[in-house]
């Protein structure tokens, strides 16, 4: 067995597709066509179980797999582009609960809880972290800059999604496999709602997540990526953290991290600053998924 070969309950904890799919799968499609280990075992390798994992995300939108076996991975990447089943517009549906929760932010708390409640339920953890929490964490920034929230109105928002959301990804099935990614932020930064969202991304991908929280510091953050061992450090910065300190930080970060480690930037603070040398910027969530697919396929994080 090896580390690009796994078993089959290795590969239902990174899909969450059961064994019994599995096996029936392979019997009424040709796919997965798992290989054997030394013990006669079913050990599927590392690309099939990138395969799978479009398959799972494709099927959490209501696509049937006896639709989607016989395209190619581009071709599954294609498809998940697109709206999901039953939205009018891209964003459509989506933008129309925004504004309802938007609203229930001012007031009513209990329906914004219970209504976010109900649409993570609806939409699915993924759907409803790229299509709602995402941009409407951006919205409540936007009306508390204007003036039209005041700053408890960000905090109650900013705390009811938190505990939703962290609710969520530890309902998640544990990851075994690799990468190991370490989420925190630097002190002075205590905004930690984009890293609870990325986390819920890179888990629904099959990453193994391990959250510090916020306000870690450089020298604690590195013994934790030892201790840990992991492959990826990843610190978000907010728009809000100064935009002079982010570089430094990095590079401070990068001269205590292995070579081998990863170290991954996002958020809107990070978006807004030039390259540094040995770190990856990510300026949206997608791009953190973009960065979890291109180190399973090199082993190291790239620009």
């Amino acid at each position: 067995m090896t580390a690009a070969c796994l078993p089959i309950a290795a590969v239902e904890r990174e899909t969450r597709l059961s064994k019994d799919v599995l096996r029936v799968w392979e019997r009424r499609y040709g796919f997965p066509a798992p290989g054997r280990d030394a013990h006669g075992e079913r050990c599927y390798p590392q690309e099939q179980v990138e395969r799978l994992r479009l398959l799972k995300r494709l099927m959490d939108q209501g696509l049937r797999p006896g639709r989607l076996m016989h395209l190619s991975d581009s071709e599954l990447g294609a498809l998940l582009q697109r709206p999901a089943p039953g939205d009018s517009a891209p964003g459509a549906g989506e933008q129309a609960v925004i504004e309802e929760l938007l609203t229930a932010v001012k007031r009513d708390p209990a329906g914004l809880r219970q209504a976010m409640r109900h649409h993570l339920a609806r939409l699915g953890l993924e759907r409803f972290v790229e299509g709602v929490a995402a941009p409407l964490t951006a919205a409540v920034g936007a009306r508390w800059q204007d003036g039209s929230f005041d700053i408890f109105d960000e905090h109650l928002y900013t705390e009811t999604a938190t505990r939703i959301l962290r609710q969520a990804v530890a309902n998640l099935p544990e990851a075994a496999g690799r990468p190991r990614i370490l989420l925190t932020s630097m002190p002075g930064e205590t905004h930690g709602l984009g890293l609870i969202m990325a986390e819920a991304l890179l888990a629904l991908d099959g990453a193994s997540c391990i959250a510090l929280g916020t306000e870690t510091p450089p020298a604690s953050i590195a013994r934790a990526v030892a201790s840990h061992a992991a492959d990826v450090l990843a610190l978000s910065f907010s728009a809000a953290y100064p935009r002079r300190q982010i570089v430094p930080a990095l590079q401070q970060l990068r001269q205590l991290l292995p070579e081998g480690v990863a170290l991954w930037a996002g958020g809107a603070g990070a978006a807004a600053i030039p390259t540094v040398e040995g770190v990856l910027l990510l300026p949206t969530l997608d791009s953190g998924r973009r960065a979890l697919a291109a180190w399973r396929t090199s082993g190291l994080s790239v620009e």
